[in-house]
C-alpha cells in the first residue's frame, strides 16, 4: 500500500512480491526438516518422521558397503549404486513432504486418477518393446536410465484408494461394489501375470486387512481370502521357479549350488556375523557370493555386519514403528485415517518383516525389496510415499474435534471430551437434584433433550471473535451474578479458558 502511494504499479509490485513469497513457502515444504518445524505436530507425527528419517539414514550406510563391490566390478565406479538410489531418494523426499503438508481430503481427490495410471502402466509392461525383461520377469517400463516399475508405484494409490472405498462399502450400490472388485483384482491379476507373487500376495493381503479393519462382512472376507490362496496355488503349480523356491526352501542344503544357492549364501552371511557382527564394510559373503546383496538379500549384508545385536535393534525399529502406526489407527476419529495408517503399517513394517523372514530362512524366497534400505528408485519413493501419507494420517488424528456435553442447572458433572486426545477433563460440578426433581417428568424431559454438540477447531478464531468471546466471558463472571447463576458461569469460564488452550494446541 506504502508502494502504490509514491509511483504508479506499485500494488502490483506488491502483489506480485506477495505470490512469489507464497511460492516459496510452498516450495520449502517439499525439503525436509530442518526447514520446516514439528514441534506444532502430534508426538505420534513427530516421532514418526525422525524414525522414517532415521531409517532412510541407516538404509543408505547400509546400501553403500552392499552394493560398493558390486558396482566396482560391474561399472567400474563403486558408488555407482549409491549414487543412483539418491536420485529415487530425492525424488521420494519431495512426496514424502508433499504428502505429509497436504491433507487426506485432497490427497484422495488425486489417488483415483494415480491408481489407474499405475494400473493402466502394469499391463503396458506387456505390450511388446514397452517393457522390460529383467532376470525372467517383465516389470519395468524402459524410459532411459530411470526405468519405471508400476507394480511399486501404485501401492500409496492402492492404500488411499481401497481406504476410500472400504469406508464406504455400506452406501455403494451393488453395482458400485462389483466395479471396485474387479478393479482391485484387476491389479492383482496384472500384477501376477508378471510375473511377481510376492507383490501379488503383499497388496492382497493389505487389501483383505483394509476390507477388514472398515468392518466389512467376515463371510465375504473369507470366501476372498479362499480365492487367493487358490490362485496363488494354481500360480505356483504352473511356474516351475516358484516351486523350486519352495522346495529349495525346506531344505537348502540338499542343493546349495543350484536352487538353494541364495538362502544358503545368506545363511552362511546371517550366522557369520555372531553377536556383534564382522564390523561396517568387513562382510565377506557381499565379495561375489551372496547374489543379488544390494535389494533382496542386503539384510545378510546388515546381520554380517552388525551381528544379531544389530539385527535385534533394527527388529525394536519396526517394532516402535508399528506400534506408533497403530496408535495413530486407534486415535483416528475419521475412518479413512484409520485405515490409511493400517495400510502404512502393511506395506512398511510388513513387507520388512516378511523380506527378514525370506532372509533368515523363515519364508520361502521371494522378490521383495526391504524398505528403505534395498536398491531400487521406484521402491524408495514408494516407501516414502506411504511414510508421508502415515505421517498425515497422525497430524490429522490429533486435530479432530472437540465434544462438549453441555450442562444443567443441578445436574451431574460436565464434561468436554478431546477426541483427538482422547481424555477428558471435569469442568464443574454441580448440586445433584433432589430425589423428587430426578423422578418428575420435566426433568427426565430435559436429560432426554440434552445432545453431544460436535465443535470442530479447524483453525484460530478471528480476532473480533475472541474479543467477543472474551467481554461475554467476563461479563457472565461479574460479581453481580446472582448465587444461583454462579456455578454456571464458572462452567462457561472455565469452557471457554479450555477452548482457547486447544486452539493454542492446534495451531
Amino acid at each position: 500500500m506504502f508502494a502504490s502511494l509514491h509511483f504508479p504499479g506499485g500494488s502490483a509490485i506488491l502483489a506480485s512480491t506477495y505470490r512469489w513469497g507464497i511460492l516459496v513457502v510452498k516450495i520449502r515444504r517439499l525439503i525436509p526438516s530442518p526447514l520446516y518445524s514439528t514441534a506444532e505436530w502430534a508426538a505420534e507425527a513427530r516421532f514418526l518422521h525422525w524414525l522414517t528419517l532415521f531409517w532412510l539414514g541407516i538404509g543408505l550406510v547400509v546400501l553403500f558397503s552392499a552394493s560398493y563391490h558390486a558396482g566396482a566390478i560391474e561399472s567400474g565406479d563403486g558408488l555407482y549404486y549409491s549414487k543412483r538410489q539418491l536420485l529415487g531418494v530425492c525424488l521420494g523426499l519431495m512426496g514424502f513432504c508433499t504428502a505429509i503438508h497436504i491433507p487426506l481430503q485432497k490427497l484422495i481427490k488425486v489417488s483415483a486418477f494415480g491408481f489407474f495410471l499405475f494400473l493402466g502402466l502394469i499391463f503396458a509392461t506387456k505390450i511388446p518393446g514397452v517393457g522390460m525383461t529383467i532376470n525372467g520377469a517383465t516389470r519395468w517400463i524402459d524410459i532411459g536410465p530411470f526405468p519405471l516399475q508400476p507394480s511399486e508405484l501404485i501401492k500409496p494409490f492402492l492404500i488411499m484408494q481401497s481406504a476410500y472405498i472400504f469406508h464406504r462399502w455400506s452406501r455403494l450400490t451393488l453395482s458400485k461394489r462389483l466395479w471396485w472388485l474387479f478393479l482391485f483384482s484387476l491389479t492383482l491379476l496384472g500384477i501376477l501375470v508378471q510375473p511377481n507373487l510376492s507383490t501379488t500376495a503383499l497388496c492382497g493381503m493389505t487389501l483383505w486387512l483394509i476390507a477388514l479393519a472398515a468392518g466389512l462382512r467376515y463371510q465375504s472376507l473369507l470366501l476372498t481370502a479362499l480365492v487367493g490362496v487358490g490362485i496363488a496355488a494354481i500360480s505356483i503349480l504352473q511356474n516351475p521357479y516358484q516351486q523350486s523356491r519352495i522346495l529349495s526352501f525346506l531344505n537348502p542344503w540338499a542343493d546349495s549350488l543350484g536352487d538353494g544357492y541364495q538362502l544358503y549364501q545368506s545363511l552362511l552371511a546371517v550366522g557369520s556375523g555372531g553377536l556383534l557382527g564382522t564390523g561396517f564394510g568387513e562382510s565377506q559373503l557381499k565379495l561375489s557370493y551372496l547374489p543379488i546383496q544390494h535389494t533382496d538379500f542386503i539384510f545378510a549384508v546388515f546381520a554380517e555386519e552388525f551381528g544379531l545385536l544389530g539385527g535385534f535393534c533394527f527388529l525394536l525399529l519396526l517394532g516402535t514403528y508399528s506400534i506408533l502406526a497403530l496408535r495413530v489407527a486407534m486415535k483416528s476419529t475419521h475412518p479413512i485415517q484409520r485405515l490409511i495408517a493400517i495400510g502404512a503399517m502393511i506395506f512398511l513394517v510388513g513387507q520388512s518383516l516378511i523380506n527378514i523372514g525370506v532372509v533368515t530362512g523363515v519364508l520361502p524366497t521371494t522378490g521383495l525389496p526391504l524398505p528403505l534400505f534395498s536398491y531400487g528408485g521406484n521402491s524408495m519413493i514408494s516407501s516414502l510415499l506411504i511414510a508421508g501419507l502415515l505421517i498425515r494420517a497422525a497430524r490429522e488424528s490429533q486435530s479432530a474435534e472437540v465434544v462438549a456435553i453441555p450442562h444443567q442447572a443441578g445436574a451431574s458433572p460436565s464434561l468436554i471430551r478431546l477426541v483427538g486426545d482422547h481424555s477428558s477433563i471435569a469442568t464443574a460440578r454441580h448440586r445433584s437434584p433432589a430425589n423428587g426433581l430426578k423422578d418428575s417428568p420435566a426433568y427426565r424431559q430435559s436429560r432426554e433433550a440434552t445432545s453431544l454438540k460436535l465443535v470442530r477447531q479447524r483453525k484460530r478464531s478471528s480476532l473480533w471473535r475472541r474479543i467477543i468471546n472474551k467481554m461475554h466471558s467476563s461479563r457472565s463472571t461479574a460479581p453481580t451474578l446472582s448465587q444461583q447463576n454462579a456455578p454456571r458461569a464458572r462452567l462457561a469460564a472455565k469452557k471457554q479458558r479450555l477452548k482457547q488452550r486447544r486452539q493454542d494446541r492446534l495451531r
